[in-house]
C-alpha cells in the first residue's frame, strides 16, 4: 500500500512540460539515480519506466513512505520546484544535494531523524526562488550559513529540533522571512537577537529553548508580528515598551527567562505567558519599580544587564538577596565602560571586572574600594559617546595615566566616528616595535597590531616628513574614499588617528602580504609559487574591486596606482585592492587632466603619461599590465633584463605577434596542461586588449569581470557568490550587455 501511495504521489505531483532533449536526459538520469537509492523501491516504478522521459520535472512528493538510505543528488533537476522528502528514514545527504536546484520553491526535509549530522551549505543560495524550507528534526549541526540575504524569496524557514549553534546572522536582516522557527536546539543558539529589529516582514518568531542572551530588542518595525516565542532563554533587561504597542501581536511567551524591571502590561487581546523564572520587581502589571531598584537597573543596563546579577536578584528591594558590598563580573565578556553610577553605591567594597573587554575611563571610586581590572587592556582609555566606540573595534581617542582616569572621569572632547587614540594604536603595535613591521614605502611604515580579542590589524604610519601639503592630501583622500566604499575585494579601513604630526591609518590585516611577494619573491618568503588557478582567481578578485570603484559604488573613483604591491592576499590567497591615497573621483566629463603625474612607472597608460589625461581606462591599462605579470612572472619594469625585455608591455606585445611564442613566455613555475593553456591564451588576449594604446579600445572593468568569470568557473570558488553585488547595494541587476562566451574581440566591437 505504501509503495502504491508513493507511485500515486509521483504521478500526481510530477508536472511534464516540453523542454530540450538534453534536459530530458538529465532529468531521466537524475530520476534513475533516485530510484536506485530508494529503499524500498516504489512498486511499479522501474528503470524502464518512461514517464514521458521525466521532461521538466517540477514536483516530487515522497513524504511519509519510510524510505531509507542516502538521498541521491538531484543536481540535474533544474526545473524542480517542489520537493517533499519529510517523514522518512533517509540516512545521509550528499554534499552536492543543493547544487543546480535553481527553480526550487518548496523543500521539506522535516522528521528525518536518521540522517547523519549535516550542515546547510552555501549552495542553497542557487535556489533564489526558494519560498519554503522545512528541515525540523533533521539532525542539522553547526552554525547557520550567513546566506539568507541571498534568498530573496524565502518566507518560511523552519529548522526546529536540530543541533544548531552560534548566533543569529546579520543576513536575516536583509531577508524577507515571515515565519522563523529555530526553537528547541539541542545545544542551543546563542548571542543577542538584535537582528530581529530589521526583519520587518516577520510574522512569527519561535526562538524558545535556546541560549539567547541580552535584552529583547525594539521590534516596533515588525508591524505584522503576531506570534513571539522567547521562553526558556537567558534574556535579561527590561521588556521594551514598544513590544506592548505592536497591535498585531496576539501571542507572546516570555516565561523562564531572566527579564527584569516592571511587570509588563500588554493589551487585553494579547495572550501572554510570563510564568516560571523571571526577575520582575513586582507582580502587578504597569507599576513602576522602587527608585533604588530603578537605579540598580540603570547600573545593570550600563553593564549590558549581566546574567549573574539577573539570576541572583529579583523583587522590589534593592538590598534583597544580593550583597552589594561585593560585585563580581569577571570573565563575562562585557564590551562596555564601568558605569559612573557605581560610585553611588557606598556599601561597595569589591568590584571585580577582570578579563572582559571593558573600555573607557575608570570612575572615581572611594579609596576604600578594591577594583580588580586586569585583563582589560583598553580600560582607562577615554571612550567618549559619539566617538568611534561603535564604529571602530579599537575604541576611541583619549588619554590615560597608568590606567587611572584623567581629570574627573568624564569623557573628553568629542571626535568624529572612526578616530582612534594614538595611545591605543601604540599599545596594540607594541609601541611601533621593529618586530611588528610589515613593510615600508615612500609614505612611511606599515605595522602589525593585535587587539585585546586577538583580532589582527595593519597600521600605516605616515612619515612626518611626508606630511607636506601633498602628503596630507593623500592621507585625507584615503580616508575620504574608504569611508564611502566597502567591498569584499577592497581592503577595509577600520579607523585613523590625527595627532599633531602623527598620521595613522588602521586597516584590516591581510596575513599573506602583497601579490608582489607571491609573484616575484615567493622563494625568499618560503612559500609555494602561485598556481594558475590562484592567479586567475586573484585577477577576478582585483577586477571586481576595481569594477566596484568605477561603476558600482555610490560615488565612482579611479584608483590611479594599481600594481601588485597594492594588492593584498588573505589566508586563502583571495585578493583585495589597497592603497587609496591617489584615488580620484571619476570626472563628470569625459576626462580630467593631472598637472602632476601620480602613480608608478610601468603601469602608466600612454595617454596619461603623455598628457596627464585621467579616465577609468588608466586603471584598465594598469590591470592589463598586472595580467601580464601574472602570466609571465616578470615585473613591469626590470633593470636586470636586457633593454629589449626590461619593459614588460612592449616585450609582451612582441610576443603576441605569434601565438606560438606564448608557451615560452609564461611563468616557468606554472604546471600547464591543455585546459590551463586554453585559459592562459584567453587571459593573454585580455591583457593585450586592456593595454591597447587607444583608451577607447580598452574594455571597461565590467567587461573584464565577465570575461574572467567563466575562466574561474572551471575551478572553485564559483562566480555566483558575487554576481549580484550591485543588486544588493542598489536594488537592481548588473546589465553589461555582454556575452561571456563571445570572443573578446567581438565583445569589444559590439
Amino acid at each position: 500500500m505504501g509503495h502504491q501511495r508513493t507511485l500515486l504521489h509521483l504521478y500526481t505531483y510530477i508536472s511534464l512540460l516540453t523542454l530540450s532533449s538534453f534536459t530530458a536526459a538529465d532529468d531521466a538520469a537524475a530520476m534513475s539515480k533516485l530510484l536506485a537509492a530508494l529503499s524500498p523501491a516504489p512498486s511499479g516504478w522501474s528503470a524502464t519506466t518512461a514517464c514521458c522521459n521525466w521532461k521538466n520535472l517540477t514536483s516530487l512528493s515522497l513524504q511519509s513512505n519510510s524510505l531509507s538510505g542516502p538521498i541521491p543528488a538531484l543536481a540535474n533537476l533544474s526545473s524542480l520546484q517542489q520537493l517533499y522528502l519529510d517523514n522518512n528514514n533517509f540516512t545521509s545527504i550528499p554534499n552536492d544535494f543543493f547544487q543546480g536546484l535553481t527553480s526550487l520553491q518548496i523543500l521539506t526535509l522535516t522528521q528525518n531523524i536518521d540522517l547523519a549530522p549535516w550542515s546547510i551549505p552555501t549552495e542553497l543560495t542557487q535556489a533564489t526562488s526558494l519560498v519554503t524550507f522545512y528541515a525540523s528534526n533533521a539532525n542539522i549541526n553547526g552554525s547557520l550559513p550567513d546566506i539568507f540575504a541571498s534568498l530573496p524569496s524565502l518566507q518560511d524557514l523552519r529548522l526546529s529540533y536540530n543541533n544548531l549553534t552560534g548566533p543569529l546572522l546579520k543576513s536575516f536582516g536583509g531577508s524577507g522571512i515571515k515565519n522563523l522557527w529555530l526553537n528547541n536546539q539541542l545545544t542551543g543558539l546563542s548571542g543577542k537577537i538584535n537582528v530581529l529589529s530589521s526583519m520587518t516582514q516577520l510574522s512569527q518568531a519561535w526562538l524558545h529553548k535556546n541560549q539567547f542572551t541580552g535584552p529583547i530588542p525594539d521590534l516596533s518595525n515588525c508591524t505584522s508580528l503576531f506570534d513571539l516565542q522567547l521562553h526558556y532563554n537567558q534574556f535579561t533587561g527590561l521588556i521594551p515598551a514598544s513590544l506592548m504597542l505592536i497591535s498585531s501581536l496576539k501571542n507572546v511567551s516570555l516565561d523562564n527567562t531572566e527579564l527584569q524591571g516592571p511587570y509588563p502590561k500588554f493589551p487585553s487581546g494579547t495572550k501572554v505567558t510570563l510564568d516560571g523564572i523571571n526577575s520582575f520587581c513586582l507582580t502587578t502589571p504597569g507599576l513602576a519599580c522602587d527608585p533604588q531598584v530603578t537605579t540598580l537597573l540603570e547600573i545593570a543596563a550600563a553593564l549590558e544587564y549581566p546574567i549573574k546579577l539577573a539570576s541572583s536578584w529579583s523583587g522590589n528591594n534593592a538590598c534583597n538577596q544580593v550583597d552589594f558590598g561585593y560585585l563580581r563580573f569577571a570573565g563575562d565578556n562585557h564590551h562596555c565602560s564601568i558605569p559612573d553610577a557605581l560610585t553611588n553605591m557606598t556599601s561597595l567594597q569589591l568590584l571585580d571586572v577582570s578579563n572582559n573587554n571593558l573600555t573607557g575611563l575608570i570612575p572615581n571610586f572611594a579609596s576604600t574600594l578594591k577594583l580588580v581590572k586586569s585583563g582589560n587592556p583598553l580600560l582607562g582609555i577615554n571612550t567618549p559617546s559619539g566617538g568611534s566606540g561603535g564604529n571602530s573595534p579599537l575604541g576611541s581617542n583619549g588619554t590615560t595615566n597608568n590606567g587611572n582616569p584623567a581629570g574627573t572621569g568624564t569623557s573628553g572632547s568629542s571626535v568624529s566616528p572612526g578616530m582612534i587614540a594614538g595611545i591605543v594604536i601604540a599599545v596594540v603595535t607594541n609601541n611601533f616595535s621593529e618586530d611588528n613591521i610589515l613593510g615600508r614605502g615612500g609614505f612611511g611604515v606599515v605595522y602589525k597590531g593585535e587587539l585585546y580579542d586577538g583580532t589582527k590589524i595593519a597600521v600605516k604610519r605616515m612619515k612626518s616628513v611626508a606630511m607636506s601639503s601633498r602628503g596630507m592630501k593623500q592621507f585625507d583622500a584615503e580616508i575620504a574614499v574608504l569611508t564611502k566604499v566597502r567591498h569584499r575585494h577592497l581592503v577595509a579601513l577600520l579607523g585613523y588617528c590625527l595627532n599633531d604630526n602623527e598620521r595613522l591609518l588602521v586597516f584590516e590585516y591581510m596575513p599573506q602580504g602583497t601579490l608582489t611577494q607571491h609573484l616575484f619573491h615567493w622563494g625568499e618568503n618560503g612559500c609555494s609559487p602561485l598556481t594558475w588557478k590562484e592567479r586567475i582567481i586573484i585577477a577576478l578578485d582585483v577586477a571586481r574591486g576595481v569594477e566596484y570603484l568605477h561603476s558600482l559604488a555610490q560615488q565612482s573613483f579611479i584608483h590611479r596606482d594599481l600594481k601588485p604591491s597594492n594588492i593584498l592576499l588573505g589566508n586563502d590567497r583571495r585578493a583585495k585592492v589597497a592603497d587609496f591615497g591617489l584615488v580620484k573621483n571619476v570626472p563628470d566629463g569625459k576626462y580630467s587632466v593631472d598637472t602632476q603625474l601620480a602613480g608608478t612607472f610601468g603601469y602608466f597608460a600612454p595617454e596619461y603619461a603623455a598628457t596627464g589625461r585621467v579616465t577609468t581606462k588608466v586603471d584598465v591599462y594598469a590591470f592589463g599590465v598586472i595580467l601580464m605579470e601574472l602570466i609571465t612572472g616578470r615585473k613591469a619594469l626590470d633593470d636586470t633584463m636586457s633593454n629589449e625585455g626590461s619593459q614588460l608591455v612592449p616585450w609582451f606585445r612582441h610576443i603576441l605577434i605569434n601565438k606560438d611564442n606564448i608557451p615560452n613566455a609564461i611563468d616557468q613555475t606554472l604546471n600547464t596542461n591543455e585546459e590551463t593553456m586554453e585559459s592562459i591564451y584567453k587571459v593573454v588576449e585580455l591583457a593585450g586588449y586592456c593595454t591597447t594604446r587607444e583608451s577607447y579600445q580598452r574594455p571597461d572593468m565590467g567587461h573584464v569581470v565577465n570575461i574572467l568569470c567563466p575562466l574561474v568557473e572551471q575551478w572553485k570558488p564559483t562566480c555566483h557568490e558575487e554576481e549580484h553585488t550591485h543588486s544588493i547595494f542598489h536594488g537592481e541587476e548588473d546589465t553589461y550587455g555582454i556575452d561571456p562566451h563571445m570572443s573578446l574581440s567581438l565583445t569589444l566591437e559590439g
